[in-house]
């Protein structure tokens, strides 16, 4: 099963770093892919293709892609939409589910106001609770739910940095 997190409504002048933030945390938590729509912002794909050369791992970056055609293509293809708002079912009703499903996953997060039509077209609208919250957080809380945690215990190959796990203090080690 592939995941892939689709940004949309990116505002350059604004989401500069919330954005840059979502592919973070889609890399950190397991996520295959990163797709920004719409726009093609350099400073974002640049920023996350540098944390992947320097952290490790491996995403598949792509920006400027027509968001409503790409989440077409995904569900001809068979895959799933999972579209992140407040307005959805909580996530607890149909995580399982999700998880069950063993298809491709696109995981659909905004910036601005969302367009109706995304409701229309989502498999699932998911809620991390019912109140304004960052899209990131909601990213992450979902991720982490879909991986029951395993996520966080994974390791990079091909990183130049680690970090080693201290009980006091920090301490990083170069792989150069």
């Amino acid at each position: 099963m592939k995941i892939y997190v689709l940004r949309i409504g990116h505002r350059p002048e604004r989401d500069k770093r919330i954005t840059t933030h979502v592919g973070l945390v889609a890399r950190a938590f397991g996520a295959n892919g990163f797709i920004l729509g719409d726009i093609n912002d350099k400073t974002v794909v640049n920023s996350l293709r540098k944390v992947l050369e320097t952290w490790g791992g491996t995403m598949e970056i792509l920006a400027g892609v027509n968001s409503l055609n790409y989440i077409m293509e995904w569900k001809r293809r068979g895959g799933e939409v999972i579209h992140l708002t407040m307005y959805g079912l909580p996530v607890d009703y149909v995580v399982d589910k999700i998880r069950n499903s063993r298809k491709d996953k696109l995981i659909v997060v905004g910036a601005e106001k969302v367009p109706p039509r995304y409701y229309e077209i989502a498999d699932y609208n998911v809620s991390i609770g019912n109140q304004p919250h960052s899209e990131v957080s909601a990213l992450a809380v979902f991720l982490d739910r879909l991986f029951e945690g395993k996520e966080l215990y994974k390791r990079y190959v091909k990183s130049k940095i680690e970090i080693v796990p201290q009980v006091k203090g920090k301490k990083v080690v170069a792989k150069y």
